[in-house]
């Protein structure tokens, strides 16, 4: 039911059945991050062309593995505190409000980058916004359906926002065109020309108009939802703190899922890989980003629909074997064709994990405590980013890239056999 001030009061006031995963707050927020991440793919793949601009490009690597562990962290570490927030002030809105518009304002401040700390800042300035929003954003969209279509809601979430990063860089693709022609096919081994360099900040500064639409779907079709409060049965004990109500359960999939996340470095290292090992243009690596995320949007629904109906644990333990042979792959990759091959396996663990993984941490906590366990869990993976990617930096400049995707493979599989054993004698969603 409706509260005085309009809002929607925890799980009393959604709707049941399958089109609850596509209508309503889940709609809107697809549409939202459709829309952001319109604007942030058509800068993010090509981050690793602008910084050959700015500095050697053997430098690169390091530069790429410092941005995104950092921004990372950074970003997942806010996810904590905003998601305890959220569940404090019995808000969630407000917040995605506040995080969609830092990064909707930092992306095309890009453009005016002139030295490698300043693309790194606003890196940083950007998962800022992502950390503010995301916990708050997942609790709203977990209290916005039943159970028995969470996958598929999560999923269908996932879906939009891989639709935003196809047409982002195909957006992409058209400025470039106008500015560079033909040029787009050079060859990209060597470092960006100035030709290039200007057509890209024009590219970022365009990049604020999608996210300006993100914004006004945000502020005016999204609707606030109360996290319902569990009720007290006679003879309970006084609560605990927040994080010892949590249940073993999530703590034991929480680590699991971080050991996997410490061999999951940044997808950018794919495109630096394409331009580095096989020397794809400027053509050639928007076509690869929008053939990852076209694999990713394909198989999210199938990954949903699979979690709902098999259980959360066995399709995530799917995804991230998935995973591993993709990397394992890309290590001795050694014809282009291989590695567009590749590209499209590696959309399917994406698909397979990305709403599953969401859709158990909600089975796992009641609404009153989500925004708070979608902050654990979302800060505990950030913790793993700065030296995942950092440490993938490191190892593809010292030993190569071929022992840097082996060793994330390694990790992946490591974190699926744990997945099995750790938590096959738990009751799983």
């Amino acid at each position: 039911m409706s509260d005085e001030d309009g809002t929607l009061e925890g799980e009393a006031a959604r709707p049941y059945g399958w089109r609850a995963a596509v209508r309503g707050n889940v709609l809107m927020m697809g549409l939202v991050s459709l829309f952001s991440d319109f604007s942030s793919e058509m800068i993010y793949p090509l981050l690793p062309v602008f910084f050959t601009g700015l500095m050697p490009l053997g430098a690169v690597a390091v530069y790429v593995g410092l941005m995104e562990g950092l921004a990372e962290t950074t970003a997942s570490l806010l996810k904590v505190f905003s998601g305890r927030i959220s569940d404090a002030l019995g808000r969630r809105k407000s917040l995605a409000v506040i995080g969609y518009g830092i990064s909707s304002a930092c992306r095309p401040l890009m453009a005016l980058a002139t030295a490698g700390w300043h693309l790194i800042f606003l890196r940083f300035a950007d998962r800022v916004g992502k950390g503010v929003r995301t916990s708050p954003r997942d609790a709203l969209i977990s209290d916005s359906v039943g159970p028995e279509v969470r996958g598929l809601a999560f999923s269908f979430h996932r879906a939009m926002d891989h639709a935003g990063a196809i047409l982002g860089p195909i957006a992409a693709l058209g400025i470039l065109y106008g500015f560079l022609g033909y040029g787009l096919w050079k060859g990209s081994t060597e470092q960006a020309s100035a030709e290039e360099m200007h057509a890209l900040r024009w590219l970022f500064a365009v990049a604020l108009i999608p996210g300006l639409a993100a914004m006004l779907a945000l502020v005016v079709k999204v609707r606030e939802i109360r996290p319902k409060p569990a009720q007290p049965r006679a003879g309970d004990a006084p609560k605990a703190g927040v994080l010892r109500q949590l249940p073993g359960r999530f703590y034991a999939f929480v680590g699991i899922v971080t050991l996997f996340a410490l061999g999951n470095s940044s997808d950018l290292f794919l495109v630096f890989y394409g331009q580095t090992k096989f020397g794809f243009d400027l053509l050639q690596l928007i076509g690869l980003w929008v053939a990852l995320h076209v694999s990713k949007m394909i198989f999210s629904f199938p990954g949903g629909l699979l979690s709902d109906k098999l259980g959360r644990r066995p399709v995530i333990v799917a995804g991230w074997a998935i995973y591993a042979l993709a990397y394992l792959g890309f290590a001795f990759a050694a014809e282009p064709w291989h590695f567009w091959a590749l590209i499209g396996l590696y959309g399917v663990y994406y698909g397979m994990t990305e709403g599953a993984e969401k859709a158990l941490v909600a089975d796992f906590i009641s609404s009153e405590h989500r925004g708070t366990a979608y902050g654990f869990y979302h800060g505990a993976i950030g913790l793993a980013a700065l030296p995942a990617s950092l440490m993938f930096g490191v190892f593809w400049s010292v030993i190569g890239p071929r022992a840097a995707f082996g060793i994330g493979a390694g990790l992946a599989g490591l974190a699926a056999l744990l997945l099995v054993v750790l938590l096959s004698t738990r009751r799983s969603p």
